[in-house]
C-alpha cells in the first residue's frame, strides 16, 4: 500500500490549492480514501473522504462549501479554495476502512503529510 501526498504549499489567505493523493497497491474500488489535517499542537482531525466503490463523499463542517474532494482513477483530489489562516496545517492522506467515517480510527495506512502554509 502506498499513498503519495503532494500539492502543498504557501498561499495568502482567500486563496486556492489543490492537493493530490497517488494510491497504489490496493483496489481503491474497496476503500475509502480520507483527507485529515494537523496544526501545531493539534490533533489530527478529518477533512474529507470518498468513498472508491461509488464516488460518495463526507466532509467536515469547517470545510464545507471550501473544499472539494474527488477522485480520478487512482488519484483523489483535494480542491481548497477560501482558504483561512486557521487551514494552515500538515493535510494527510488515508486509506478508510470505516466508509465515510471522518475518524483516524478508520485509517488503516497513512501518505506522508503536506504543508500547507495559509498567510493572513
Amino acid at each position: 500500500v502506498q499513498l503519495q501526498a503532494s500539492g502543498g504549499g504557501l498561499v495568502q489567505a482567500g486563496g486556492s490549492l489543490r492537493l493530490s493523493c497517488a494510491a497504489s497497491g490496493f483496489t481503491l474500488e474497496s476503500y475509502a480514501i480520507g483527507w485529515f489535517r494537523q496544526a501545531p499542537g493539534k490533533e489530527r482531525e478529518g477533512v474529507s473522504v470518498i468513498l472508491g466503490i461509488d464516488g460518495s463523499t463526507n466532509a467536515a463542517d469547517s470545510v464545507k462549501g471550501r473544499f472539494t474532494i474527488s477522485r480520478v482513477k487512482n488519484t483523489v483530489y483535494l480542491q481548497m479554495s477560501s482558504l483561512k489562516a486557521e487551514d494552515t496545517a500538515v493535510y494527510y492522506c488515508g486509506r478508510g476502512v470505516m466508509g465515510l467515517s471522518l475518524h483516524t480510527l478508520g485509517i488503516d495506512n497513512w501518505g506522508q503529510g503536506t504543508q500547507v502554509t495559509v498567510s493572513s
